[in-house]
């Protein structure tokens, strides 16, 4: 099956340090490209050097260990390599839309470069199978494309499936409405259609990867942690500059400290 895309999309996936968007660090990165004129996709893989000890939690994981990144680039020389691979892209993976995607974010901020992903459509193939069938990703793989995964937790060898398992969610759920706990149904959401999917995967109510500011019923962005919880962020640090002051010390992500800073501003300018 070939993806009916009307941009390019890439696939991509990352082995770190640990599970800390903010702490942790990328040791391997593997993406896979198609562009939307079709031929074949386009692939990279590499080792990185993350430049901070690797947690044994995380090695016991994906097998990667200090003497095998010891001698390789930090993300700091290869991030504007990546970062033209990826271009305008949509974005794919598997979890990625919690794990990812936020993290390769933290990483270009670090280096300064910018990585916008407010227009681009995040394809988070969990996503669809923790909602139609809960499992992993070694699970998914053999319930949609069939045969065992051989060398999960491998990057490249993670992308590979799940661009398998979404072309198998494709076949299995053309024609299949979803319906939810409520009782709402949306109408054939798996469809090979990437902004159908972006919207059934993604609950658009999110501003930012780690899912600490969102939008209420009016659209205003608000908090979603924390004693504001639910409260205007602009109008409640703006009233609060120790708060405001705390976030831009603490380890929130740079996207969160930034988008802090803009609404905050934004709300004194309209007070003047």
């Amino acid at each position: 099956m070939e993806f009916n895309l009307d941009r390019d999309i890439v696939f991509f996936d990352l082995e770190a340090t640990g599970l800390s968007i903010v702490k942790d660090r990328i040791v391997q990165i593997a993406l896979i490209k198609y562009k939307k004129s079709g031929g074949d996709p386009i692939e990279l893989e590499m080792l990185i050097n993350p430049g901070v000890p690797i947690s044994e939690e995380a090695m016991a994981v994906h097998g990667i260990t200090p003497k095998m990144v010891s001698n390789k680039p930090t993300f700091r020389q290869v991030a504007q390599k990546i970062h033209d691979f990826i271009g305008n892209a949509d974005l794919g993976g598997y979890n990625s839309n919690r794990f990812d995607v936020p993290m390769l974010m933290e990483e270009f901020s670090r280096v300064g470069l910018k990585f916008d992903i407010s227009r681009r459509r995040l394809i988070d193939v969990q996503r669809i199978f923790y909602k139609m069938e809960p499992r992993t990703l070694t699970a998914a793989y053999r319930y949609y494309v069939g045969g065992k995964l051989e060398d999960a937790h491998d990057a490249l060898a993670d992308v590979r499936a799940t661009v398998a398992v979404l072309k198998g969610q494709l076949d299995k759920y053309k024609g299949v409405d979803f319906e939810d706990g409520d009782g709402n149904v949306t109408q054939e959401p798996i469809k090979n259609d990437m902004q159908s999917i972006h919207e059934f995967v993604n609950e658009m109510k999110w501003v930012e990867p780690t899912q600490k500011l969102k939008k209420d019923g009016n659209g205003n962005i608000v908090f979603n942690f924390g004693k504001y919880n639910n409260q205007p962020v602009g109008e409640s640090l703006a009233n609060d500059m120790g708060y405001y002051n705390w976030i831009l010390n603490m380890e929130f992500s740079q996207q969160v400290k930034e988008m802090v800073k803009d609404l905050v501003k934004e709300y004194k300018d309209k007070q003047r």
